[in-house]
């Protein structure tokens, strides 16, 4: 299990929450630590100091990452950094592995005890194109209902480094897997492990839809249980051939699966139909956070068929019942003369805008940012009759307009200038001024945020910041 990377030199590429998480775990297992990051604001700065107190050396800003630093082993790279970049490219070529930081935690992860009572830790794997984050959450919480030491980690919460090595150990880890983190995975592998849905996003950075499924599917490779989406077939299309000790298993909202919804109840069909919560247990809107909710269900409960771990139906239903999601995932931040104001940020990808706008039937819509190579299209087809206008922001609204007019030409549009300062207020008081008593202010922009946002949080904060500015001016 445990590898040990002691004299080894070592190249981490980028120095933020992963980066940083990584050396430090190889610098206190004596490594030979180098850093690279072309930033080098003050955070940089801070993450710069404490890693150089544990030895490792750290080069930032222009040109620290032009090279590779000499007699390199291994370079462990944070995943917004593309399989093109150059360093890591340099690397590749001379044959010298890239991993990601999930990887170099399952490389690192320690030994269980030797005692008669001990367990290994259990590692569920989690991802998707969306709805990866509350699954991980509700995942996290059914399982502390059932009285684990657990965490979310990876591509949200804590670093996976951080997880495994921590001490007491965790008795099950749940984890979100980005399609960065799984393409630089080898030899990781999962306990159970699903993937939610596949839609059209990244491809910018994988460079087909194909490269990204195909990232997507890494995450059952050695996996025992593997857990599908039934009403996505492009899911079950990944799962891997099936042996003597591999098992798949189905969810869906709409029909008869291992996992599924019968008189509106999420039952278990696995082990003679458990029923395990009432959907009006789950307090998020939607259908997609249903199906969040029986995947979540679904990987806890399949913990009992391979393992002595067990999660029963009471503690699946007050995990669903108690969990509440992060910031930016579908948050009403305000109301205002019969408006709600609804925060997704963590809306990214159209895939994700469609199934927030499915949630409400009145929406002024405010969207737009960066598309990353995906179509809009069949989403304003899809949704046009929600719309009762749309405010759009960021670079690729245009390719939003054009969709707009062919697929929804009466909708009323705005269009609020990507350079405009204040853009987000300016655009949250133009759909204040749309809206009607009844409808919703939905912020689900279908696109990345970094254009003009520092990334989604931020661009969630502004949104929210404005909302409930409205809704101060309309107190009487």
């Amino acid at each position: 299990m445990t590898e040990s990377y002691a004299g080894r030199a070592i190249c981490v590429a980028g120095i933020a929450v992963s980066g940083a998480a990584a050396a430090r775990a190889l610098a206190e297992g004596s490594a030979r630590v180098t850093v690279v990051d072309e930033r080098d604001g003050p955070r940089e700065q801070e993450a710069a100091a404490a890693l150089e107190r544990l030895g490792a050396s750290v080069r930032l800003g222009k040109g620290a990452t032009a090279d590779l630093p000499d007699g390199v082993e291994l370079v462990v790279t944070s995943p917004g950094w593309r399989p093109d970049a150059p360093l890591l490219r340099a690397a590749l070529d001379r044959g010298i592995e890239v991993v990601g930081e999930p990887e170099l935690a399952w490389r690192l992860r320690p030994e269980p005890p030797r005692t008669p009572d001990a367990r290994r830790t259990e590692w569920l794997g989690v991802t998707g194109t969306n709805g990866k984050t509350t699954t991980v959450g509700m995942l996290a919480s059914i399982l502390q209902a059932a009285g684990y030491r657990t965490t979310a980690a990876g591509n949200v919460g804590a670093p996976l480094v951080d997880a495994v090595l921590a001490d007491p150990a965790y008795d099950v880890i749940a984890v979100e897997m980005s399609s960065f983190q799984l393409h630089w995975s080898s030899q990781l592998s999962f306990d159970s492990a699903v993937v939610l849905n596949l839609a059209p996003d990244h491809l910018d950075w994988h460079g087909s839809l194909d490269a990204y499924a195909a990232a997507k599917s890494r995450i059952y490779r050695g996996s025992r249980e593997q857990l599908f989406n039934a009403d996505d077939p492009a899911t079950e299309a990944l799962l891997p051939p099936r042996g003597d000790d591999r098992c798949a298993h189905g969810f869906s909202i709409t029909r008869r699966a291992d996992f599924c919804i019968e008189d509106g109840v999420l039952v278990d069909r696995t082990t003679s139909g458990h029923q395990l919560a009432a959907v009006d247990d789950i307090a998020l809107p939607g259908p997609h956070n249903l199906a969040n909710a029986l995947a979540a269900a679904g990987l806890a409960r399949l913990l009992s068929l391979r393992s002595d771990f067990e999660v029963p139906p009471a503690a699946v239903r007050e995990g669903l019942r108690v969990f509440r999601p992060g910031e930016h995932r579908n948050q009403l931040v305000a109301t205002a003369g019969g408006v709600a104001y609804v925060d997704d940020s963590k809306a990214t990808n159209p895939h994700a805008a469609a199934a927030s706008l499915s949630a409400y039937d009145r929406v002024v819509w405010i969207a737009g940012g960066l598309l990353k190579g995906a179509a809009v299209d069949e989403l304003v087809a899809a949704h046009a009759r929600r719309l009762r206008a749309v405010v759009l922001i960021g670079r690729d609204r245009a390719q939003l307009a054009s969709a707009l007019a062919r697929h929804a030409p009466d909708v009323p549009v705005v269009d609020v200038a990507a350079t405009e300062t204040g853009a987000m207020r300016t655009a949250v008081r133009t759909a204040a001024g749309l809206a009607t008593p009844g409808d919703t202010v939905l912020m689900a922009p279908a696109a990345a945020s970094m254009d003009m946002f520092v990334d989604y949080a931020d661009r969630g904060a502004q949104f929210a910041a404005a909302a409930r500015e409205v809704a101060e001016d309309r107190v009487p």
